[in-house]
């Protein structure tokens, strides 16, 4: 049962990377009701060995996961604790001998300890007075809003300007006449799924961007998957006005996402996908110069030939993906995955000048607790979720969090004292 419900807790703390967790395809496996528990209790522990491999990269958030939670786990525990109390007295008064009795009180004891005295290890960053909780984290839509329209659609960075955006986050690809277009997917799995290639082009197989003309780009569906799939079970909060919308999507040009950005004041933050790098830099820098947006809306983040775009373009603003690199070249923004700076390190950086962007962050308790760490920004394939939310989910001085464990610690001590002498 403890073993279920550790893994209980992980699987919903690592919810937030649901999309890029690939989970194992399982086979049914059937035992005799004569198996003995403890080849079951092997077996489960294997498998949760091999899932563990599989999720490797999620494990950091566990630990992150903790300042968040470990304040109320430990409530929880002490009222557990409280609880099961009665019949560790039980079993300790029916306890025949000396050692038995030892053994039993030992145990309690120890136990009891580690959770009376855990939260003196306890860090959390929303321990912290309400009065000095940092400002709320700016948001960057992931593709758009991929939550409510497709992936890397006009439709999709329309509905992230509803949401307060403060960037369009994209990966740019260019196609084989040079024009720099809209697409996450690469390599093998190009156009395969968020486009209807298979029916347009049904013959072929394309590896890469420079296999197809812009024309022939814009020929295919870059909507219809979006509804057929619901990656994010969210199709049903659509009207039907906004389904048929989502169904027409086509592919589109960088150069279409820039006049938006220009237009609505919202900086851009892209992946190039690049083949060519040099030739793919420079046309795609070309592109973001010739369609005259304000070039400090522009946070160029792809390494590949970056002193040739500092040259060429100087008022774009550098962004990083190495702390190292960032201050090796005399930046200051980085932009990491959330689970690969540790909530001190935010606020170190954060006190040094550093812009902090995390990514993906889709969770609330997640986006609560880098907010309480003083990141400054998400990206987010919940933009509309975390639009409304006008503070964390909790912040709690840490003199109160104090008393109130001193406090909850007490009562149980109380309570169990109690219990003990009604038993005897």
């Amino acid at each position: 049962s403890l073993l279920s419900l550790c893994w209980m807790y992980i699987c919903l703390v690592t919810f937030n990377d649901r999309e890029d967790i690939r989970l194992l395809k399982l086979q049914n496996i059937f035992f005799s009701a004569q198996i003995f528990l403890f080849f079951g209790v092997i077996f489960v522990a294997f498998g949760i060995t091999g899932i563990s491999l599989q999720w490797q990269q999620e494990w950091p958030t566990v630990p992150l996961s903790l300042q968040a939670t470990a304040p109320f786990l430990q409530f929880g525990a002490v009222g557990a604790l409280t609880l099961l109390s009665s019949f560790v007295f039980h079993g300790f008064d029916r306890a025949k001998t000396a050692g038995s009795k030892a053994l039993i009180a030992s145990a309690f004891v120890v136990v009891s300890a580690a959770i009376f005295l855990c939260p003196l290890f306890i860090q959390s960053p929303c321990l912290i007075a309400p009065s000095d909780l940092p400002d709320k984290p700016k948001l960057i839509g992931h593709r758009g809003a991929p939550m409510l329209a497709p992936e890397n659609t006009m439709m999709s960075f329309d509905r992230s300007i509803a949401c307060g955006v403060t960037a369009f986050e994209t990966d740019v690809q260019l196609s084989k006449d040079r024009i720099p277009f809209l697409m996450h997917d690469s390599g093998s799995d190009f156009l395969m799924r968020t486009t209807n290639v298979k029916e347009k082009f049904p013959d072929k197989r394309f590896s890469h961007s420079a296999n197809l003309t812009w024309e022939e780009l814009q020929r295919l569906n870059a909507g219809e998957w979006f509804l057929k799939t619901d990656p994010f079970r969210s199709v049903s909060q659509l009207t039907e006005e906004e389904k048929e919308t989502a169904k027409n999507q086509s592919i589109p040009s960088l150069l279409q996402l820039l006049v938006l950005a220009q237009q609505r004041n919202i900086s851009v933050i892209f992946d190039l996908y690049s083949p060519n790098q040099e030739g793919d830099t420079n046309d795609t820098v070309s592109t973001i110069l010739d369609s005259g947006i304000d070039p400090s809306l522009i946070l160029w983040l792809p390494p590949a030939e970056r002193d040739t775009v500092i040259l060429t373009a100087p008022g774009f603003i550098q962004v990083y993906k190495s702390e190292t690199k960032m201050f090796d070249k005399g930046g200051n923004h980085l932009n990491v995955k959330y689970s690969n700076l540790s909530t001190e390190k935010i606020r170190e950086l954060r006190r040094k000048n550093v812009t902090v962007n995390l990514w993906v962050v889709n969770d609330r308790w997640l986006f609560s607790l880098l907010w309480c760490a003083g990141v400054s920004s998400v990206t987010t394939n919940s933009c509309h979720q975390f639009q409304a939310m006008e503070h964390p989910d909790w912040v709690m001085a840490h003199g109160r969090y104090n008393t109130i464990w001193i406090i909850v610690d007490a009562l149980s001590c109380l309570i169990m004292t109690g219990l003990y002498i009604c038993q005897r």
